[in-house]
């Protein structure tokens, strides 16, 4: 039996699933991430089973689009309900250079050469983390990573070189292919239609018999 992990890197997945909808005209938000990966288990081989899901991602307190919060916190409800483990970082503000500011000029025609901005913080370091914990407690024996992030490539490197007797595995979200990565542990990339069937029902059941509907913008 090969006892199978996912840790999914929630935001790189968001942004794979925008070139989706850029590309097909198609909204699959509503991913049903539970599913999709128990879809990739025949390519794990070696009677591979679902172990663990976890999935990375921060609300984006930031954002002034109506509606955002409520829309994330509701899918995270639905993907725990379903037994996917949530591990929540954080945006912290930053501060940008314009790529439009003419420093010879003193002048932009939307700003005063600083932009600010925000940008997601410890996922990187809390997947990197959960792969050499979930390792070194034995429990389980493959992992496979949904990302297509570069900052993971040290943390492989050091599994992969303490844990020989543990796999590793990529899948990277369309238009996410990473060749640092790929050569580092055996890799797939998942196609649009793919996101397209895993969908969660709409409405959603929870557990308790409560129905979630799917945001209307999705």
């Amino acid at each position: 039996m090969n006892r199978t992990s996912f840790l999914i890197d929630g935001f790189n997945l968001y942004h794979s699933i925008i070139d989706v909808q850029r590309d097909s005209f198609v909204c699959t938000k509503w991913l049903d991430i539970y599913s999709l990966c128990n879809s990739f288990l025949y390519w794990i081989g070696n009677n591979a089973t679902l172990e663990e899901i976890y999935y990375f991602s921060a609300f984006a307190y930031h954002r002034s689009t109506p509606g955002v919060i409520e829309r994330h916190m509701t899918y995270k409800r639905c993907l725990e309900s379903k037994g996917i483990k949530a591990v929540m970082g954080r945006f912290k503000p930053k501060q940008i250079k314009c790529s439009k500011y003419d420093s010879r000029l003193k002048s932009c025609p939307n700003c005063y050469g600083i932009i600010s901005s925000h940008e997601e913080k410890e996922t990187d370091v809390a997947i990197a983390a959960k792969l050499l914990e979930l390792f070194s407690k034995n429990s389980c024996d493959t992992i496979v990573l949904v990302t297509g992030d570069t900052d993971l490539a040290p943390a492989i490197r050091v599994a992969n070189d303490l844990f020989t007797d543990k796999s590793i595995r990529f899948i990277f979200p369309y238009k996410r292919r990473n060749n640092e990565l790929a050569k580092l542990a055996q890799s797939m990339t998942i196609k649009p239609s793919l996101y397209n069937k895993f969908q969660l029902p709409d409405p959603f059941t929870m557990p308790d018999g409560t129905l979630v509907n799917k945001p209307i913008t999705w």
